[in-house]
């Protein structure tokens, strides 16, 4: 199993999730060589039989991407699951106070590394004959929000581009579905997300209609799970909402 973002927070929870769902071994990336050591010592602390590894890179660079697909196969022998938590670290903002030169850089965050994620992993999962691709993208996929123009529309083409990966896939055998959450707590991100005027504002309304509980990352990692599992051995092109109740859609 291969998780991109797997260093810390939802990725983290997600690869924790699997191992105590008894997945043999994990390989996470993340950027900070620091954050990605800890990340695996604390895994393999908590999973002293788990075979846990380390793969550096930034996962929208087509380099990156392969080589940490290429390692994540010298250290398992195989990819039967791949999860893609590359998430935006950006904050929402209306369209007209972004630069444009900041534009490309947050499509690229957002879609671009998943999008490398699963082309890199695919020739290994085709040649398998199987594999489940899970990736993380958001509800401003679904509902269009104020702040969130470009970012809604990255998240908007992780879930058509993992809806039309699982109807290439399925002849080998390959599963794609894509987790749209709305807001996650108990993360960095969230706390500085909330103390930031603009987003602080339209995310604490949103928060209020979370009568089901706000979503943290052990709810997203259970479904990831589920996903992974042969519970979900018919499901592929789904966009799963979780979001405490936030939105219906």
């Amino acid at each position: 199993m291969l998780i991109t973002g797997g260093t810390a927070g939802i990725g983290k929870a997600c690869a924790e999730g699997m191992l105590a769902a008894g997945a043999e071994g994990v390989v996470i990336n993340g950027r900070s060589r620091e954050r990605g050591e800890r990340a695996v010592l604390a895994l393999a602390s908590r999973f002293p039989k788990a075979r846990i590894a380390l793969a550096l890179g930034d996962m929208a660079q087509v380099a990156d991407a392969l080589a940490v697909v290429a390692a994540a196969i010298d250290t398992l022998g195989r990819i039967d699951v791949l999860v893609n938590s590359t998430g935006t670290s950006d904050f929402p903002a209306l369209i007209h106070n972004i630069a444009l030169e900041d534009m490309p850089g947050i499509l690229q965050r957002c879609l671009t590394a998943q999008l490398l994620s699963c082309r890199a992993a695919l020739p290994h999962m085709r040649a398998a004959n199987r594999g489940c691709i899970i990736n993380i993208a958001s509800d401003a996929a679904k509902i269009p929000t104020p702040g969130e123009t470009v970012i809604g529309a990255a998240m908007a083409g992780i879930v058509m581009f993992t809806r039309a990966l699982a109807l290439e896939g399925k002849r080998n055998g390959i599963r794609a579905n894509v987790l749209t959450p709305s807001i996650v707590g108990g993360t960095e991100f969230y706390d500085r997300l909330m103390a930031d005027p603009f987003a602080g504002k339209l995310f604490g309304k949103a928060v209020q209609k979370a009568e089901l509980g706000l979503v943290d990352m052990t709810d997203l990692a259970e479904i990831v799970v589920f996903l992974a599992s042969p519970a979900a051995s018919k499901m592929t092109g789904q966009a799963l909402s979780v979001t405490g109740g936030i939105s219906a859609l």
